[in-house]
C-alpha cells in the first residue's frame, strides 16, 4: 500500500461522494467503474469485481450518512416519504438479493438495463412547477410511493446496487416531489437500502478493509460538501446533471448487455 495508491483511492472516494451528496444518489454508479479501471490504468494492483462491490457498498453507507447529516436542517427531509419508501426498498432489496441466486447473469443485467432505461427516459420528461411547491405543503400518494420503491428494491437487490438513480426520477416525475427534497430524502432512503448490502458484503468477507477505510474517510469529508453545493445550485442545473449521469449509466449497462 504505497502513498500513490492511498491518494488514488482517496480521490476516487472524494469525487464519487461529492457527486453523491450533491445529487442524492449513492454514488456507486460513478465509483464502481473508477475503482475497477483507474488503479490498473495507473499501474497499480487491480481490484476484483467482488472487492469493488464490497468497498462500494461500505462507502455508499457512509456517503449517504454524510449527505443526510448535511440536509438535516431546512425541511428537506420528508420523513413520511423516507419511512414508506425506505421500508419498501429494504424489503424489495432482500427479495431481489435472495431471488437473484436463481437468475442467470444475462437475466440480471437485462433487469438492470430495463430499469436504467426507464429512469433515463423519465429524467427527460418536463417537470414543470414542482420546485414552486413550499416544502411544508408537499403531498404524495403514500401507497404508490411504497409499491414503486418495492419494485426498485427488487431490481436493485437483484443487481446489488442501492438503486438511488432509479428512485430520483420516480420521486421527481411520478410523485412530484421538489428537487431538493428529492435529493435529501433519496439519500436517506439509499442509506436504508445500503444497510442490507453492507451487512451482506461484510459478513461474506467481500470487503477489503484498508481501501474501504480510505473511501469512508473521503466520503465523510466530501459528501456533506457536495450536499452544501447542491443546496446552493439552481435546481434546473441539478436536474440536468442527474439526467446526464442516469443516461450515461443506462448507455453503459446496455453496451455491456449487447
Amino acid at each position: 500500500m504505497d502513498f500513490a495508491f492511498i491518494v488514488t483511492i482517496f480521490l476516487i472516494g472524494f469525487i464519487g461522494s461529492y457527486i453523491s451528496g450533491m445529487l442524492g444518489i449513492g454514488g456507486s454508479i460513478i465509483k464502481y467503474p473508477m475503482l475497477l479501471y483507474i488503479p490498473p490504468l495507473l499501474g497499480m494492483a487491480a481490484f476484483t469485481a467482488h472487492e469493488v462491490s464490497g468497498i462500494s457498498a461500505v462507502q455508499v453507507f457512509f456517503a449517504t450518512i454524510g449527505g443526510v447529516w448535511a440536509y438535516r436542517k431546512g425541511g428537506y427531509l420528508n420523513k413520511t416519504l423516507i419511512i414508506y419508501m425506505g421500508a419498501s426498498i429494504l424489503i424489495g432489496s432482500f427479495i431481489g438479493g435472495y431471488g437473484s441466486r436463481v437468475m442467470s447473469e444475462n437475466g440480471i443485467n437485462l433487469v438492470y438495463g430495463v430499469l436504467a432505461l426507464i429512469a433515463a427516459v423519465m429524467m427527460f420528461i418536463p417537470k414543470k412547477g414542482i420546485d414552486d411547491i413550499p416544502l411544508d405543503q408537499v403531498t404524495f400518494n403514500k401507497w404508490l410511493a411504497a409499491v414503486l420503491a418495492l419494485i426498485v428494491g427488487v431490481g436493485s437487490g437483484i443487481v446489488g446496487a442501492a438503486g438511488a438513480f432509479l428512485l430520483v426520477p420516480i420521486m421527481l416525475v411520478v410523485l412530484k416531489i421538489p428537487t431538493r427534497m428529492t435529493i435529501a430524502s433519496s439519500l436517506a432512503i439509499t442509506f436504508i437500502s445500503s444497510i442490507g448490502a453492507t451487512v451482506g458484503k461484510v459478513t461474506t468477507g467481500q470487503v477489503d478493509y484498508f481501501p474501504a477505510l480510505i473511501m469512508v474517510i473521503a466520503s465523510l469529508i466530501a459528501s456533506p460538501l457536495g450536499a452544501i453545493a447542491g443546496k446552493k445550485m439552481n435546481t434546473k442545473i441539478l436536474q440536468v446533471i442527474l439526467a446526464v449521469i442516469i443516461l450515461a449509466t443506462a448507455i453503459k449497462i446496455w453496451m455491456d448487455i449487447l
